[in-house]
């Protein structure tokens, strides 16, 4: 079962982007908001049959982003019904896109499992400021594309893509979330490998006293 799990994490989204796909709110906002989730996907599927493979928690936590987004994408971040949420911790607006954002930062675990396992980095210290910078940087260059997507674009749909809701400071917020994400990455990662190490020590223990 553990063998399969990403491949039914995968089955689960194929799903979803087809059902969500159907009558969304705005075909225009449904293209570019799927767009760069199914490309991330892709490569995750690509990298996965080149058997460059993470650990099942990983594909878990990065599996949240492609779910999250995929309704986004179908409703508009700003209409999607979560007033629920918004209601029970007052905020002014609705904050399922900040999720999606603080989502965006599990990416860092892939990152630095494969940097540490290949041994590209053989510090867990800077292993873990190398994931967290990395989506930082991803999540700058994401911020400008929306901006650029919006002069462009225009009208409500450029304003859809943007998702702002009238905050002067949502791409700063956004960002914030993004690396907020990626710092419980590297909490998780560093716990993941005490208790690998952990549990390798106890099998290794086991063989020996047989």
């Amino acid at each position: 079962m553990k063998k399969y799990f990403p491949h039914a994490l995968l089955a689960i989204y194929i799903i979803e982007f087809i059902v969500l796909g159907i009558n969304p709110y705005s075909r225009a906002v449904w293209w570019v908001e799927n767009i760069p989730i199914v490309l991330l996907v892709g490569v995750m599927t690509f990298l996965y049959y080149r058997k460059v493979r993470f650990s099942n928690l990983t594909y878990a936590l990065i599996f949240i982003l492609p779910f999250w987004h995929t309704i986004g994408g179908h409703y508009t971040f700003e209409r999607v019904p979560f007033q629920w949420f918004t209601d029970f911790f007052g905020f002014e607006r609705n904050m399922f896109d900040r999720i999606g954002h603080f989502a965006v930062g599990f990416y860092a675990l892939p990152i630095m499992e494969y940097v540490w396992s290949r041994g590209i980095i053989k510090t867990k210290l800077v292993t873990i400021l190398y994931g967290i910078f990395a989506i930082a940087f991803v999540a700058a260059c994401y911020e400008w594309i929306e901006w650029i997507y919006a002069v462009k674009e225009g009208g409500e749909a450029g304003a859809a893509f943007l998702g702002s809701q009238g905050d002067i400071w949502d791409a700063q917020k956004d960002m914030l979330c993004d690396v907020l994400g990626a710092c419980v990455a590297g909490v998780v990662w560093a716990r993941e490998k005490v208790y690998t190490r952990w549990y390798d020590n106890i099998l290794r223990f086991r063989r020996n006293n047989r």
